[in-house]
């Protein structure tokens, strides 16, 4: 799959240039607008994947913005930037045709999570092939788990959390770092069970494919985290 492309719309040259650098970093093809009507015309040359669209720009401001790109071009995803955190700038951001939004200042951790997310719902994110946990195939690209007599459907953040603890498979993940890279918490410190009730369902449908392997591949490290305690590097 070629890589998403997406526009930057934002009026503050050195905010616009390094997310442009920042999403370039991340594998995708960036292009930038310096206005509202800049914004329009670039996505009317060519078409993106994805717009970043500054809401408190001169002129046509980013909510008229969203909500032109959002009659002309009705399954484009959107998200928007503002410096605006409250209940009702938020809400106008929505009601504008946005798909999410992030609050500056953000951190670059957060912002990548919520592009790929929406990418992935736009089906715009290259599939990954299916790997093995150990006797159980994981298919994010389908979001199931499956062995040769069962499947079971994840969510995609059942699915984001396998994934990362593959990735990582060497080392014990924290409840905080699960907070941070799946979750895109800024503060991931917070108490919460949030992580402890996703991994028991993961576990529930671990077990519901194969009862024997089920039980051994999500390790709890007391006092520390979790580790995947098995895994192939094969392709079904």
């Amino acid at each position: 799959m070629a890589r998403a492309r997406i526009l930057v719309v934002e009026d503050e040259e050195p905010i616009r240039q390094g997310l442009l650098d920042v999403l370039v970093f991340h594998g995708f093809t960036a292009d930038g607008a310096a206005s509202g009507e800049a914004g329009l015309a670039a996505v009317a040359a060519r078409l993106p994947d994805l717009v970043l669209l500054d809401v408190m720009m001169p002129g046509l401001d980013g909510l008229e913005t969203c909500r032109r790109l959002r009659v002309a071009y009705a399954d484009l995803p959107i998200l928007m930037l503002t410096a605006k955190g409250a209940e009702e700038d938020i809400v106008a951001g929505f009601n504008a045709g946005a798909d999410d939004y992030v609050c500056k200042p953000f951190s670059l951790r957060e912002l990548m999570v919520r592009v790929e997310a929406i990418l992935r719902r736009a089906g715009r994110s290259p599939q990954s092939p299916p790997l093995d946990l150990g006797g159980i195939w994981l298919d994010p690209g389908n979001l199931r788990l499956f062995t040769d007599g069962a499947a079971v459907a994840l969510t995609r953040r059942e699915c984001h959390m396998l994934l990362h603890l593959h990735r990582h498979r060497d080392r014990i993940i924290s409840r905080r770092e699960f907070l941070a890279e799946v979750w895109g918490y800024d503060e991931p410190d917070l108490e919460t069970r949030t992580v402890d009730i996703h991994l028991q369902r993961l576990r529930r449908k671990l077990e519901a494919v194969s009862p024997r392997l089920g039980r051994t591949i999500i390790e709890t490290v007391r006092g520390s985290g979790y580790r995947l305690r098995e895994s192939g590097a094969g392709t079904p």
